[in-house]
């Protein structure tokens, strides 16, 4: 018969038969399946080289339409005349290893160094091998829904509901990897509920918690970045990967390149009187452009250093990223108008923003260097004044 999705679904086996094979005259060796009990397959017969029949199944009726299975079908086909064998080939599919999900880890963060940031790496191996460990010895393909909402579960028990949502972000992305790969056939972090509706942060350092964060940074690398922080509102890797050649310290500027910021857009920062200081401080090592860390990337260890950090300062609750919301709600706070914080921030939104931002090409290099000046001398007058309360 030829098929229609009215004729197949109206298709029984005969009374006292286990099954019956009905093919369609559309397309010979495309047939359906059809079981006492009423289920329907897609099947496909077809001869392999050695002359002997073979039959493969495509999928089940009520979940495959007829025409997606009957070009499945011709495709299968297709590979049989140039010498394939579909049924072979998926039975030694089946009979290979299922690599498990812990053996899996290491190859997605292979994958990930050089197209992920280093904190993002970071935080890849923290959740996969720390958060979802309990998952490594299960195969990936049997790791189901409901796996995963019994560990978001744990999580948001023990840590949180915001450190859920984004253990939940790296696995939908680890899953994204295996489907992409041709491991999994599909990514069971899907469809799964959010811990937590996602939160913008709004910390902002009040002005004595501020001057404790600064006093309490140490002579170090961390304490160095933790200040430039500060007075650049640029962001953490930005700075933790700061490269002597990005520096014109006679010109007092620091040029980052786009390969580097967020929005791929190089980024003049003007340095101030007290940013020069500090990075006069750093030693220079032989053979190596990065100021901070031993590492290719640059400085590592964030985790560590900050809690020490809180430990001396007493300031707890904060990020490092929440310093450049500081220093955005300081410059704002002492003038500075808005196009002029975000071209300090090197942000393309707002007034940078659409037709405004493709006619409006002005870097504002004098207003950014007056706005970063002036932030300075406000952190310095700050601390200068928090000395005198303690004297």
């Amino acid at each position: 018969m030829k098929f229609t999705s009215q004729s197949v679904s109206a298709l029984k086996a005969p009374a006292g038969k286990s099954y019956a094979l009905i093919f369609d005259d559309a397309t010979p060796g495309f047939g359906v399946k059809v079981s006492e009990g009423g289920s329907r397959q897609w099947v496909v017969q077809y001869r392999d080289g050695a002359g002997k029949s073979r039959r493969t199944t495509l999928g089940r009726v009520e979940v495959m339409p007829l025409p997606k299975a009957r070009d499945a079908a011709r495709d299968l086909l297709a590979r049989v005349r140039l010498g394939d064998d579909p049924r072979a080939e998926k039975a030694a599919a089946k009979a290979k290893p299922v690599e498990t999900f812990g053996e899996l880890v290491p190859r997605y963060i292979a994958h990930a160094e050089g197209r992920l940031r280093p904190r993002s790496i970071e935080a890849a191996r923290q959740h996969l091998n720390g958060h979802f460990k309990g998952l490594h010895g299960k195969p990936i393909t049997e790791v189901k829904r409901a796996d995963v909402a019994t560990q978001l579960a744990a999580i948001t028990k023990g840590s949180g509901p915001q450190a859920a949502n984004r253990a939940r972000a790296v696995l939908s992305a680890f899953f994204a990897w295996t489907v992409g790969e041709g491991i999994a056939e599909a990514n069971p972090v899907s469809g799964s509920n959010r811990p937590a509706p996602a939160k913008a942060r709004e910390r902002v350092l009040s002005a004595p918690e501020l001057v404790a964060v600064w006093k309490a940074c140490e002579v170090d690398d961390f304490g160095r970045i933790v200040r430039l922080l500060i007075l650049t509102g640029a962001r953490r890797e930005e700075v933790a990967a700061l490269a002597w050649s990005e520096l014109d310290l006679p010109a007092a500027t620091w040029t980052l390149p786009g390969a580097r910021s967020k929005n791929h857009r190089a980024h003049d920062v003007p340095l101030s009187r007290a940013a020069l200081d500090i990075l006069a401080d750093v030693p220079h090592r032989e053979g190596r452009d990065l100021l901070f860390g031993l590492r290719a990337n640059g400085f590592s260890g964030f985790s560590r250093c900050k809690a020490r950090l809180d430990t001396r300062s007493s300031v707890t609750g904060w990020t490092l990223h929440d310093l450049r919301r500081t220093a955005a709600t300081g410059m704002a706070e002492l003038g500075i108008l808005p196009h002029v914080v975000e071209a300090v921030l090197n942000h393309v939104s707002g007034a940078r923003a659409g037709v405004a931002g493709v006619y409006n090409r002005a870097s504002y290099a004098a207003e950014k260097r007056e706005a970063l000046d002036l932030w300075a001398a406000h952190v310095e007058q700050l601390c200068r004044e928090g000395e005198h309360r303690h004297a």
